[in-house]
Protein backbone atom coordinates (compact mmCIF):
# COMPACT_ATOMS: atom_id res chain seq x y z
CA UNK A 1 0.00 0.00 0.00
CA UNK A 2 1.34 3.41 -0.58
CA UNK A 3 1.44 5.95 1.64
CA UNK A 4 -0.69 8.97 0.95
CA UNK A 5 1.29 11.76 -0.43
CA UNK A 6 1.06 15.22 1.56
CA UNK A 7 -0.61 17.26 -0.73
CA UNK A 8 -2.43 14.51 -3.12
CA UNK A 9 -5.83 15.20 -3.26
CA UNK A 10 -8.19 13.33 -0.83
CA UNK A 11 -8.80 9.98 -1.14
CA UNK A 12 -6.61 10.06 -4.95
CA UNK A 13 -5.14 7.44 -6.54
CA UNK A 14 -3.05 8.13 -9.40
CA UNK A 15 -4.02 6.95 -12.80
CA UNK A 16 -0.24 5.41 -13.26
CA UNK A 17 -1.20 2.99 -10.07
CA UNK A 18 -3.28 1.39 -11.58
CA UNK A 19 -1.20 0.43 -14.60
CA UNK A 20 0.97 -2.49 -14.53
CA UNK A 21 4.57 -1.30 -14.11
CA UNK A 22 5.52 -3.39 -16.94
CA UNK A 23 3.38 -1.99 -19.16
CA UNK A 24 5.25 1.69 -18.19
CA UNK A 25 8.43 -0.24 -18.65
CA UNK A 26 7.23 -1.41 -21.68
CA UNK A 27 6.40 1.83 -22.87
CA UNK A 28 9.75 3.35 -22.09
CA UNK A 29 11.72 1.04 -24.09
CA UNK A 30 9.40 1.53 -26.57
CA UNK A 31 10.05 5.52 -26.84
CA UNK A 32 13.63 5.43 -25.98
CA UNK A 33 14.30 3.30 -28.78
CA UNK A 34 12.58 5.76 -30.91
CA UNK A 35 15.30 8.34 -30.43
CA UNK A 36 16.99 6.49 -32.55
CA UNK A 37 15.16 8.17 -35.60
CA UNK A 38 13.15 10.51 -33.33
CA UNK A 39 9.72 11.19 -34.21
CA UNK A 40 8.50 12.25 -30.57
CA UNK A 41 7.01 15.13 -31.98
CA UNK A 42 5.49 16.73 -34.87
CA UNK A 43 8.29 18.21 -36.54
CA UNK A 44 9.49 14.53 -37.27
CA UNK A 45 13.44 14.93 -37.77
CA UNK A 46 14.29 11.78 -37.39
CA UNK A 47 18.08 12.65 -36.02
CA UNK A 48 19.42 9.62 -33.63
CA UNK A 49 19.05 11.23 -30.21
CA UNK A 50 20.48 8.47 -28.53
CA UNK A 51 23.84 9.29 -30.23
CA UNK A 52 23.19 13.07 -28.58
CA UNK A 53 22.35 14.83 -31.66
CA UNK A 54 20.14 17.27 -31.86
CA UNK A 55 17.90 19.30 -34.18
CA UNK A 56 14.66 21.46 -34.10
CA UNK A 57 13.90 20.83 -30.20
CA UNK A 58 18.09 20.83 -29.54
CA UNK A 59 17.31 18.34 -27.03
CA UNK A 60 19.56 15.20 -26.95
CA UNK A 61 19.64 12.37 -25.11
CA UNK A 62 19.32 13.36 -21.86
CA UNK A 63 15.99 15.95 -21.03
CA UNK A 64 17.34 19.52 -19.70
CA UNK A 65 15.31 21.01 -17.54
CA UNK A 66 14.77 24.83 -16.31
CA UNK A 67 13.77 25.25 -12.94
CA UNK A 68 11.65 22.89 -10.60
CA UNK A 69 9.44 24.79 -7.71
CA UNK A 70 5.84 25.01 -5.87
CA UNK A 71 4.29 27.02 -8.66
CA UNK A 72 1.43 29.34 -7.16
CA UNK A 73 0.52 30.92 -10.64
CA UNK A 74 -1.31 28.13 -11.65
CA UNK A 75 -5.17 27.77 -11.95
CA UNK A 76 -6.31 26.79 -8.45
CA UNK A 77 -7.19 24.12 -8.92
CA UNK A 78 -3.50 22.86 -9.51
CA UNK A 79 -1.65 25.23 -7.02
CA UNK A 80 -4.46 24.46 -4.28
CA UNK A 81 -2.65 25.80 -0.81
CA UNK A 82 0.54 24.40 -1.16
CA UNK A 83 1.71 24.84 -5.03
CA UNK A 84 1.95 22.75 -7.96
CA UNK A 85 5.07 21.09 -8.58
CA UNK A 86 5.87 22.58 -11.74
CA UNK A 87 9.18 20.95 -13.53
CA UNK A 88 9.77 23.39 -16.91
CA UNK A 89 11.83 21.98 -19.28
CA UNK A 90 14.08 23.25 -21.73
CA UNK A 91 13.50 23.95 -25.06
CA UNK A 92 10.90 23.64 -27.53
CA UNK A 93 9.33 22.33 -30.66
CA UNK A 94 7.75 25.85 -31.62
CA UNK A 95 9.41 29.43 -32.30
CA UNK A 96 6.54 31.48 -30.77
CA UNK A 97 7.99 35.01 -31.51
CA UNK A 98 6.06 36.22 -28.29
CA UNK A 99 6.87 33.34 -25.87
CA UNK A 100 7.72 35.05 -22.01
CA UNK A 101 9.86 31.94 -20.94
CA UNK A 102 12.19 32.24 -24.36
CA UNK A 103 15.70 31.90 -22.13
CA UNK A 104 13.96 28.59 -20.99
CA UNK A 105 12.06 27.94 -24.43
CA UNK A 106 14.62 29.03 -26.98
CA UNK A 107 17.56 29.57 -24.91
CA UNK A 108 17.85 26.28 -23.46
CA UNK A 109 18.82 27.40 -19.81
CA UNK A 110 18.85 24.40 -17.78
CA UNK A 111 20.56 21.34 -16.69
CA UNK A 112 20.56 18.46 -18.14
CA UNK A 113 19.42 15.42 -16.01
CA UNK A 114 19.64 11.71 -16.08
CA UNK A 115 16.56 9.86 -15.28
CA UNK A 116 16.99 9.41 -11.91
CA UNK A 117 18.04 12.83 -11.30
CA UNK A 118 15.12 13.54 -12.37
CA UNK A 119 13.04 11.31 -10.45
CA UNK A 120 14.36 12.22 -7.49
CA UNK A 121 13.06 15.85 -8.70
CA UNK A 122 9.80 14.80 -8.35
CA UNK A 123 9.76 12.80 -5.37
CA UNK A 124 11.45 15.97 -3.61
CA UNK A 125 8.38 18.17 -4.46
CA UNK A 126 6.31 15.36 -3.51
CA UNK A 127 8.25 15.94 0.07
CA UNK A 128 7.85 18.97 0.46
CA UNK A 129 4.06 18.86 0.20
CA UNK A 130 3.33 19.55 -3.51
CA UNK A 131 -0.49 18.86 -4.64
CA UNK A 132 0.68 17.64 -8.19
CA UNK A 133 4.01 16.90 -11.05
CA UNK A 134 3.07 19.29 -13.54
CA UNK A 135 5.46 18.46 -16.71
CA UNK A 136 5.99 21.93 -18.58
CA UNK A 137 6.53 21.72 -22.17
CA UNK A 138 6.86 18.11 -22.30
CA UNK A 139 6.36 17.33 -26.01
CA UNK A 140 9.99 16.88 -27.27
CA UNK A 141 10.96 14.48 -23.67
CA UNK A 142 8.24 12.18 -23.85
CA UNK A 143 10.80 9.24 -23.67
CA UNK A 144 12.94 10.84 -21.25
CA UNK A 145 9.70 11.32 -18.99
CA UNK A 146 8.83 7.90 -19.20
CA UNK A 147 12.59 6.27 -18.30
CA UNK A 148 12.29 9.36 -15.08
CA UNK A 149 8.59 8.08 -14.29
CA UNK A 150 9.65 4.12 -13.63
CA UNK A 151 12.29 5.37 -11.09
CA UNK A 152 10.15 7.73 -9.31
CA UNK A 153 6.88 5.06 -9.06
CA UNK A 154 9.02 2.89 -8.03
CA UNK A 155 10.47 5.31 -5.28
CA UNK A 156 6.78 5.50 -4.31
CA UNK A 157 5.58 9.16 -7.02
CA UNK A 158 2.06 9.17 -5.62
CA UNK A 159 0.63 12.76 -7.05
CA UNK A 160 -1.22 13.33 -10.05
CA UNK A 161 0.45 13.96 -13.68
CA UNK A 162 -0.07 16.97 -15.28
CA UNK A 163 0.79 17.16 -18.94
CA UNK A 164 1.21 21.28 -19.84
CA UNK A 165 1.48 21.58 -23.16
CA UNK A 166 1.38 23.92 -26.31
CA UNK A 167 -0.51 21.19 -28.16
CA UNK A 168 2.08 20.45 -30.96
CA UNK A 169 2.11 16.86 -29.84
CA UNK A 170 2.67 13.77 -31.35
CA UNK A 171 -0.43 11.12 -30.95
CA UNK A 172 1.44 8.30 -30.85
CA UNK A 173 3.54 10.13 -27.94
CA UNK A 174 -0.05 11.16 -26.12
CA UNK A 175 -0.96 6.84 -26.49
CA UNK A 176 2.11 6.50 -24.41
CA UNK A 177 1.26 8.44 -21.60
CA UNK A 178 -2.82 7.17 -21.74
CA UNK A 179 -3.23 5.85 -18.27
CA UNK A 180 -0.22 7.69 -17.01
CA UNK A 181 -1.39 11.71 -17.17
CA UNK A 182 -4.33 12.47 -14.95
CA UNK A 183 -4.74 15.73 -16.10
CA UNK A 184 -4.01 17.85 -19.39
CA UNK A 185 -3.30 21.36 -19.77
CA UNK A 186 -3.17 21.70 -23.39
CA UNK A 187 -2.72 25.51 -24.34
CA UNK A 188 -4.50 25.94 -27.53
CA UNK A 189 -2.87 29.17 -29.56
CA UNK A 190 -3.88 29.51 -32.99
CA UNK A 191 -6.64 28.29 -34.59
CA UNK A 192 -5.55 29.39 -38.57
CA UNK A 193 -2.47 28.42 -40.46
CA UNK A 194 -1.40 31.67 -41.50
CA UNK A 195 -0.53 33.01 -37.93
CA UNK A 196 0.80 29.78 -36.56
CA UNK A 197 3.15 29.54 -39.32
CA UNK A 198 4.10 33.70 -38.73
CA UNK A 199 4.52 33.52 -34.65
CA UNK A 200 5.15 30.08 -34.32
CA UNK A 201 7.13 28.80 -37.26
CA UNK A 202 4.81 25.62 -37.34
CA UNK A 203 2.25 26.44 -39.94
CA UNK A 204 0.82 22.79 -39.42
CA UNK A 205 0.51 23.70 -35.53
CA UNK A 206 -3.97 24.10 -35.64
CA UNK A 207 -4.70 20.43 -37.55
CA UNK A 208 -1.86 19.27 -34.66
CA UNK A 209 -3.64 20.72 -31.92
CA UNK A 210 -6.98 19.86 -32.79
CA UNK A 211 -6.01 15.77 -33.27
CA UNK A 212 -4.15 16.09 -30.18
CA UNK A 213 -6.87 18.04 -27.71
CA UNK A 214 -9.10 14.80 -28.80
CA UNK A 215 -7.14 12.65 -27.75
CA UNK A 216 -6.27 14.31 -24.72
CA UNK A 217 -9.90 14.01 -24.29
CA UNK A 218 -10.78 10.73 -25.31
CA UNK A 219 -7.73 9.84 -22.48
CA UNK A 220 -9.30 11.53 -19.55
CA UNK A 221 -12.06 13.12 -20.26
CA UNK A 222 -13.68 16.63 -18.98
CA UNK A 223 -11.96 18.22 -15.99
CA UNK A 224 -13.21 16.70 -12.20
CA UNK A 225 -12.20 18.60 -9.35
CA UNK A 226 -12.62 17.13 -6.00
CA UNK A 227 -14.48 18.62 -3.00
CA UNK A 228 -11.19 19.66 -1.57
CA UNK A 229 -10.83 22.07 -4.69
CA UNK A 230 -8.05 19.82 -6.24
CA UNK A 231 -7.96 18.46 -9.75
CA UNK A 232 -8.34 14.84 -10.28
CA UNK A 233 -8.58 13.91 -13.63
CA UNK A 234 -9.38 15.72 -16.87
CA UNK A 235 -8.33 18.20 -19.73
CA UNK A 236 -7.83 21.77 -18.42
CA UNK A 237 -7.36 24.06 -21.68
CA UNK A 238 -5.73 27.43 -21.57
CA UNK A 239 -6.52 29.97 -24.67
CA UNK A 240 -4.38 33.13 -24.83
CA UNK A 241 -5.85 36.20 -25.52
CA UNK A 242 -3.88 37.88 -28.84
CA UNK A 243 -4.50 41.82 -29.58
CA UNK A 244 -6.81 42.40 -32.38
CA UNK A 245 -8.67 38.61 -32.06
CA UNK A 246 -5.05 37.33 -33.63
CA UNK A 247 -5.49 33.90 -32.00
CA UNK A 248 -8.98 32.99 -33.60
CA UNK A 249 -11.06 32.38 -30.39
CA UNK A 250 -14.08 32.19 -31.24
CA UNK A 251 -13.47 29.27 -33.53
CA UNK A 252 -11.38 28.10 -31.05
CA UNK A 253 -14.14 27.88 -28.19
CA UNK A 254 -16.52 26.53 -31.06
CA UNK A 255 -14.60 23.65 -31.70
CA UNK A 256 -13.89 22.63 -27.70
CA UNK A 257 -18.18 22.91 -26.85
CA UNK A 258 -19.10 21.53 -30.10
CA UNK A 259 -16.09 19.05 -31.22
CA UNK A 260 -14.58 18.05 -27.60
CA UNK A 261 -17.22 18.62 -25.00
CA UNK A 262 -19.21 21.38 -23.49
CA UNK A 263 -17.81 20.36 -20.25
CA UNK A 264 -14.54 21.38 -21.57
CA UNK A 265 -12.85 23.54 -18.89
CA UNK A 266 -11.27 26.60 -20.36
CA UNK A 267 -9.22 29.04 -18.84
CA UNK A 268 -9.06 32.54 -21.22
CA UNK A 269 -6.18 34.39 -20.49
CA UNK A 270 -5.10 37.86 -20.44
CA UNK A 271 -1.85 37.99 -19.80
CA UNK A 272 -0.36 38.23 -23.31
CA UNK A 273 2.11 41.33 -23.37
CA UNK A 274 5.03 41.77 -25.94
CA UNK A 275 8.20 39.81 -25.04
CA UNK A 276 10.50 37.86 -26.92
CA UNK A 277 10.76 38.97 -30.71
CA UNK A 278 7.47 40.38 -30.33
CA UNK A 279 8.03 43.32 -31.15
CA UNK A 280 8.87 42.69 -34.60
CA UNK A 281 5.58 42.28 -35.39
CA UNK A 282 3.86 46.14 -35.01
CA UNK A 283 0.18 44.42 -34.45
CA UNK A 284 2.28 41.76 -31.23
CA UNK A 285 3.76 45.18 -29.73
CA UNK A 286 0.62 46.20 -27.32
CA UNK A 287 -0.29 43.90 -24.38
CA UNK A 288 -4.14 42.83 -24.77
CA UNK A 289 -6.81 45.38 -23.48
CA UNK A 290 -9.17 44.27 -20.43
CA UNK A 291 -11.99 44.58 -22.86
CA UNK A 292 -10.42 42.29 -25.60
CA UNK A 293 -10.69 39.49 -22.48
CA UNK A 294 -13.69 40.27 -21.33
CA UNK A 295 -14.87 40.07 -25.05
CA UNK A 296 -12.85 36.47 -25.57
CA UNK A 297 -14.94 35.45 -22.28
CA UNK A 298 -18.09 36.52 -23.60
CA UNK A 299 -16.97 34.91 -26.93
CA UNK A 300 -16.56 31.40 -25.11
CA UNK A 301 -19.71 31.56 -23.55
CA UNK A 302 -21.38 32.45 -26.76
CA UNK A 303 -20.17 29.58 -28.60
CA UNK A 304 -21.02 27.16 -25.87
CA UNK A 305 -17.94 26.68 -23.52
CA UNK A 306 -19.99 26.37 -20.07
CA UNK A 307 -17.10 26.09 -17.60
CA UNK A 308 -14.53 28.91 -17.46
CA UNK A 309 -12.26 29.34 -14.80
CA UNK A 310 -12.33 32.21 -12.59
CA UNK A 311 -9.29 32.77 -10.35
CA UNK A 312 -9.26 33.90 -6.56
CA UNK A 313 -6.41 36.04 -4.84
CA UNK A 314 -4.20 34.25 -3.03
CA UNK A 315 -5.17 34.46 0.77
CA UNK A 316 -2.89 35.37 3.67
CA UNK A 317 -2.57 31.96 4.80
CA UNK A 318 -1.02 30.65 1.38
CA UNK A 319 0.98 33.70 0.74
CA UNK A 320 2.48 32.51 4.55
CA UNK A 321 2.72 29.05 3.18
CA UNK A 322 4.50 29.91 0.28
CA UNK A 323 6.66 31.77 1.90
CA UNK A 324 7.72 29.22 4.25
CA UNK A 325 8.45 26.98 1.65
CA UNK A 326 10.17 29.33 -0.75
CA UNK A 327 12.58 30.31 2.56
CA UNK A 328 13.66 26.13 2.94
Amino acid sequence: MITPAPGAPEGFEPAYRALALDEIRRRRDEAVAGLASCRACPRDCEVDRLADATAACHTGRLARVGSAFHHFGEEDCLRGWRGSGTIFFSFCNLRCVFCQNWDVSQAGHGDELSPERLAAVMLELQRTGAHNINFVTPEHVVPQLLEALVVAIEGGLALPIVYNTSSYDAIHSLELMDGIVDIYMPDFKFWDQAPSKTYLKAADYPEIARTAVREMHRQVGPLEIGPDGLARRGVLVRHLVMPEGLAGTAEIMRFLAHDVSPETYVNVMGQYRPEHQASRHAELDRCTTDEELREAKRTARRQGVRRLDERQPLGPEILRLRQRLFDV
